[in-house]
């Protein structure tokens, strides 16, 4: 049975972090306990141990006498993700192509293709492009799920926290979002068929892709930020 203090903790911990991930809380942002605590109506008992979480998953680092910031995000950094989003990804769709069910992942093309339509066609509104990032999710997890192997999803889950806040970061453009479509579709295909080869593949050139949209879209207020948190002369900040 939870106690009274572990569910604030539980609270406190699911509202800073989506705090973090929607970008409420920028890089570089202060996490002090006190004002943490009157700011979410908890004791600082649960704050601590919501920023301990959130330290475990490296959303908040310690910063000198500001406390705990939340942490910022190098390019260096997001490069190292997505090497190993190819590693891991690439081997999840090759699995789902070897162990997935066709008729599930041939409806996934399907809907991809039609938001390929769709995107190419007319411009969309935000709530639209949640409900694509949504379908993106739902194939995402419909191949974790086809590879039958745990410690890959795992591995994979781990992943997802700052995949969630890069994408945030990186913002989306109609260009962009049509090119995901394509490519998510070909992915799909891919699976449906069978071809694990293939799945590898379109998997790669998909994130390739994702990773030079995100280098393309930095604002320049967060490369200042990075210059700035990298710095040898800074002072204020601990190195990660």
């Amino acid at each position: 049975m939870l106690t009274t203090s572990s569910t604030a903790a539980g609270r406190a911990y699911t509202q800073l972090r989506s705090e973090i991930l929607d970008g409420d809380l920028p890089p570089g942002a202060p996490l002090l306990e006190v004002e943490q605590s009157a700011r979410l109506g908890v004791s600082r008992t649960p704050v601590r141990e919501a920023l301990r979480r959130l330290a475990a998953e490296s959303l908040v680092e310690p910063s000198g006498k500001r406390g705990l910031v939340v942490t910022q995000v190098a390019e260096h950094d997001v490069r190292s993700l997505f090497e190993l989003r190819a590693c891991l990804e690439a081997q999840a769709a090759q699995l789902a192509a070897v162990r997935g069910k066709p008729a599930l992942f041939a409806a996934f093309e399907f809907q991809f293709t039609q938001w390929h339509g769709h995107l190419r066609g007319s411009t969309v509104s935000d709530e639209q492009v949640s409900d694509y990032y949504a379908l993106i999710s739902r194939f995402d997890e419909a191949i974790y799920k086809a590879t039958e192997n745990s410690f890959l999803v795992d591995a994979v889950e781990n992943l997802r926290t700052h995949i969630t806040r890069v994408r945030r970061m990186a913002g989306h453009s109609q260009a962009r979002l049509e090119a995901s479509a394509s490519e998510h579709a070909l992915v799909a295909r891919a699976i449906s068929r069978g071809d694990a080869a293939l799945a590898l593949h379109a998997t790669h050139v998909h994130l390739h892709n994702s990773f030079e949209h995100f280098r393309q879209s930095w604002r320049p207020d967060d490369r200042d930020a990075i210059e700035e948190h990298n710095s040898p002369t800074t002072t204020t900040e601990t190195p990660r």
